[in-house]
């Protein structure tokens, strides 16, 4: 096993570097794929329009490489809509996609309801909170999928710094840090049960490209545990060789405190208890402690233990692709 995920690593896992624009774009020409660029966001006002100002200006004005730019807003109450709207593109509210069925919670709730609104034979899913972003994240991992016919989803894999608070360490940077959700639930998750995904620097990162041709087969949960759930997944449907990454640098964005990480753990494991054997949770719940007037008091939050069919079960989708 060791060995198949290092002859991985040294077939399918890249650089930004290593595919220069003009061949990436003579591939987008020979193929006459269209690419769409997916944010999902939630109250991020204060970063969404930088990135698809970033976008719009390398990716769509200097060279053609976007086709379009979505941005999926799940009931913000601030003015993340009108900021995204301002720098250019296109805003769809979570609830007026496939209205029929009720929206819940949730990214992933988000990212499988974009299938129906984007048009894009390739969809790059880049969050929404984003610092310093660079439009090499979105070259970077739909490269490979438009120079690469084998390859069907592509993740981003970066250096992810974390910053620091508290009376000794506010402001400070500790590189590599970030991902602790990874590093303390996904990946050994990743490594004891599926460990031809070993490989992956970033699993649960929330940015990486498809083909549509993939994500409509996929099953999505509806909540944090969507990338892994997604790349489990793929790996069944396609396998390993159709996966692949792509180092595209530093990835700064805003933090979750130890609670909110706790919630987002839960849901990792969830998800992949589903994967391992359908139908047997015990408790879809997690109890947290928090300090009152009274001592130590419970908090109790459901883990996410819904999932959204394959997009080519929706008879929506299907009369739209036909049409």
């Amino acid at each position: 096993m060791l060995e198949e995920v290092e002859r991985w690593l040294s077939t399918r896992s890249w650089s930004v570097t290593d595919r220069p624009l003009d061949r990436i774009l003579a591939a987008k020409r020979a193929s006459g794929s269209s690419v769409s660029v997916v944010l999902p966001a939630l109250d991020e006002e204060e970063t969404v329009g930088e990135i698809i100002a970033v976008i719009r200006r390398d990716l769509m004005q200097r060279v053609p490489l976007v086709d379009e730019v979505v941005v999926v807003d799940s009931g913000s109450t601030d003015r993340t809509s009108e900021v995204a709207a301002a720098a250019g593109a296109r805003v769809v509210h979570r609830d007026t996609i496939l209205p029929r069925i009720p929206a819940v919670p949730g990214k992933g709730e988000v990212l499988w309801r974009s299938l129906l609104v984007t048009r894009g034979d390739i969809i790059c899913f880049i969050d929404a909170d984003l610092k310093e972003f660079s439009s090499n994240f979105v070259r970077g991992i739909v490269g490979p999928l438009l120079t690469d016919p084998g390859v069907d989803l592509v993740k981003a894999m970066y250096d992810r710094p974390l910053t620091l608070s508290g009376e000794d360490s506010s402001g400070t940077t500790a590189a590599g840090q970030g991902g602790r959700v990874t590093e303390l639930m996904a990946r050994p998750l990743l490594n004891m049960h599926w460990p031809l995904l070993a490989g992956f620097v970033q699993p649960l990162g929330g940015e990486y490209a498809a083909r549509r041709s993939l994500l409509e087969r996929l099953p999505f949960p509806v909540g944090y545990g969507v990338e892994l759930g997604m790349l489990v997944d793929a790996l069944h449907l396609v396998g390993l060789d159709a996966l692949a990454q792509v180092d595209v640098g530093v990835r700064k964005h805003r933090h979750q405190d130890g609670q909110a990480l706790g919630r987002m753990a839960a849901a990792i494991y969830r998800t992949a208890q589903l994967r391992l054997a359908r139908g047997h949770l015990i408790r879809p719940s997690l109890t947290q402690f928090e300090r009152g007037e009274a001592g130590f008091e419970p908090r109790t939050y459901a883990v996410d233990t819904k999932e959204r069919p394959p997009m080519t079960e929706i008879e929506e989708y299907v009369d739209r692709k036909a049409a």
